[in-house]
């Protein structure tokens, strides 16, 4: 996996992350929380066999760099695609409850990526799930950019709950719809950057669950865009993709 490590850990450290499991540690959620979540979905996730998707990132004379998944949420299943930095093909299937057993890259620089990508693609449903953050409804705030205004949802993971940065916070700014608009992500410890500002948009459906695939902003004050496109779920008992539209 020749320099992939290098190109991992560059999309790594835009928004280091915390485990996929629900932890046990539970706190007070305010009722907002589940909506958002249902809003993309919740209700319906269990039908979902596998995702697929292209996580790509771009930091104009910095980074640019694409990794492609294939998830099976229910068997542990990932599958990663990518290049290195002479162009040739990486690729890599490992089962991620058995994390142990895999091999330091992977341990070390494939699955923190997943983590960190899987974040962006799903986190209203990460934030529902990880019932060790602490999730304060801040009511109606001013939108970081622009006009208007929108609920702020703070969700802080405590140091203590270990992961990858620990006490990274997540400002969320949602509509009335319970849609994400917008987002402004504090990193934990000294990690760089330690500010990511980015819209929430493209908004599509594959399948009951709700994407958004478009992310415009700066990361410590540098233009940023994450894009996640070929978005597809396959659902429970099909053997075909539906593609997010």
């Amino acid at each position: 996996m020749r320099n992939a490590r290098r190109l991992i850990m560059m999309g790594l450290l835009l928004c280091g992350t915390l485990i996929l499991a629900p932890t046990s540690w539970a706190q007070a959620r305010p009722p907002i929380l589940e909506k958002i979540a249902k809003t993309y979905g919740l209700d319906s996730y269990g039908k979902i066999e596998a995702i697929r998707y292209n996580w790509n990132l771009e930091i104009p004379g910095v980074i640019k760099l694409a990794h492609r998944w294939e998830w099976e949420p229910k068997t542990g299943k990932i599958t990663f695609e990518s290049t290195d930095k002479d162009g040739k093909p990486v690729k890599v299937s490992y089962d991620s409850s058995q994390l142990s057993s895999q091999s330091d890259q992977v341990k070390n620089e494939v699955e923190p990526a997943f983590v960190n990508d899987n974040y962006w693609l799903l986190f209203p449903f990460h934030a529902y799930w990880d019932t060790s953050a602490t999730v304060t409804d801040e009511g109606m705030k001013k939108l970081p950019t622009g006009a208007g205004s929108a609920t702020l949802v703070s969700v802080k993971y405590p140091p203590e709950a270990g992961g990858y940065t620990p006490g990274d916070t997540w400002e969320l700014y949602v509509g009335k719809d319970n849609r994400v608009e917008y987002l402004v992500f504090h990193h934990g410890g000294t990690k760089k950057p330690s500010l990511v500002n980015a819209t929430w948009a493209g908004y599509k459906k594959a399948g009951p669950i709700l994407f958004s695939t478009e992310h415009r902003g700066t990361a410590d004050g540098k233009p940023l865009h994450i894009f996640i496109t070929d978005v597809a779920v396959k659902l429970t008992g099909s053997d075909t993709w539906t593609k997010a539209q």
